[in-house]
């Protein structure tokens, strides 16, 4: 496993460059993975655009103004502190190859070669906005379309999907975070899926509607790039082997599986970024014998595990492709949205059967987790979307022939 970028490109190039250890794995395919969907999303609201299926709005600009003091500031602190840290981890004197987190973190810096980057993002933009400056500025109705929109969007997707996958995992671990809360919520890690998803779609939905965008349309524009988006970040959790796998699997690797490799079977997470070496849960009889178990002599699981993450990877990305593919053959709105809702909840709820997770309650001798029940929830919803929009579009259609 791979924590960061340093040990990927030191193991697989024999490259050793200090400053990719502050790209973790999963943070890395996670900002990849919310570029791959915005990327997604504005390309499925340009088609759609075009196709009219959004109403056409405009703004005022104003064209050929100086840049104003508080552009110019505000470039200026951005270069200062980028020349500040990056810039002063050449001269840190061995500190930041030490440990890049630290020294970031940290007041140490160079105060010269922030004043001069700083300065010279001020004098960028103030000399390009002095090239565009007009001797009177004039007043222009520039277009929107709705993938102009995106960049917000995704911004408002990251920031209320982080605060919601947060939320959901202190929800799912609640006796745990009552014993430290603190840790819990400031840690680096510890994170739901569901709660990211949740939030932050909600999030994206208020803002669409605020500015009069077709919300189905909207809706079905994003699936793709939501099946594409988690199946990148899965492949972060597979590769930095953050804990998200699966339980104990020791049986043998089944004769249609031949072609794959064993560790598509069952893998052991060797150098996995929560250094864990005990796979098994508290209930397992095997539990209490492999606690003490040392990952600086064994840096790996001490048993085999189902690679949950790589199975949702394949399962995700192969579904971004089929859904790419009928987005433009499935025309009734919030269709394509509904089958995703469903196919993602089918897809989670199975894997959920072979995933290491919190038990919220029990069924008789079934636990169910968190994430079975919002699965279940959202099968539910798209099978209620699929009758509701078909439905609706019948009438239309009906409405219109009479």
């Amino acid at each position: 496993m791979y924590p960061s970028l340093h040990e990927a490109f030191l193991d697989l190039f024999g490259i050793d460059w200090s400053f990719l250890k502050l790209f973790q794995s999963f943070g890395t395919f996670v900002a990849l993975s919310f570029l791959l969907c915005a990327w997604a999303f504005a390309k499925e609201l340009r088609r759609k655009d075009e196709l009219g299926l959004f109403h056409v709005s405009y703004r005022t600009i104003t064209k050929g103004l100086p840049a104003t003091s508080g552009e110019l500031i505000g470039q200026f602190i951005f270069g200062f502190a980028l020349g500040f840290k990056l810039l002063g981890a050449a001269f840190s004197g061995g500190k930041f190859g030490a440990d890049p987190r630290a020294y970031i973190l940290s007041g140490e810096g160079s105060i010269l070669a922030g004043l001069v980057v700083g300065a010279g993002l001020a004098y960028w933009r103030y000399y390009e906005a002095k090239k565009a400056q007009l001797p009177q500025p004039k007043e222009e109705q520039e277009k929107i379309s709705a993938a102009d929109h995106v960049g917000n969007m995704t911004l408002i997707a990251a920031l209320f999907g982080f605060i919601g996958a947060k939320m959901f995992h202190l929800l799912e671990n609640f006796g745990t975070f009552l014993e430290n809360p603190s840790d819990m919520i400031f840690s680096t890690g510890g994170f739901t899926m569901y709660g990211g998803l949740i939030l932050g779609g909600i999030a994206v939905l208020l803002y669409a509607r605020s500015k009069k965008l077709n919300l189905l349309h909207v809706m079905d524009a994003c699936a793709p790039g939501l099946f594409l988006a988690y199946g990148v970040g899965r492949l972060g959790c597979q590769i930095s082997g953050d804990g998200d796998w699966g339980i104990v699997n020791t049986a043998a690797k089944p004769g249609w599986m031949g072609f794959l490799p064993d560790w598509f079977w069952s893998y052991t997470y060797p150098n996995n970024v929560n250094h864990v070496c005990n796979p098994y849960q508290p209930s397992d009889p095997e539990y209490m014998a492999n606690i003490f178990c040392d990952f600086k002599t064994n840096p790996a699981l001490v048993a085999p595990v189902f690679p949950t993450p790589l199975y949702e990877a394949v399962i995700c990305i192969a579904l971004f492709f089929v859904f790419w593919y009928f987005r433009k053959r499935i025309l009734i709105p919030g269709l394509l949205f509904s089958a995703y809702l469903m196919l993602n909840g089918t897809e989670r709820f199975f894997i959920e059967l072979i995933r290491v997770n919190e038990v919220l309650f029990h069924l008789g001798s079934w636990g169910v987790t968190q994430a079975e029940v919002i699965a279940f929830v959202l099968f539910c919803m798209g099978g209620f979307g699929i009758w509701w929009t078909r439905r609706h579009a019948a009438k239309n259609k009906a409405a219109q022939t009479s």
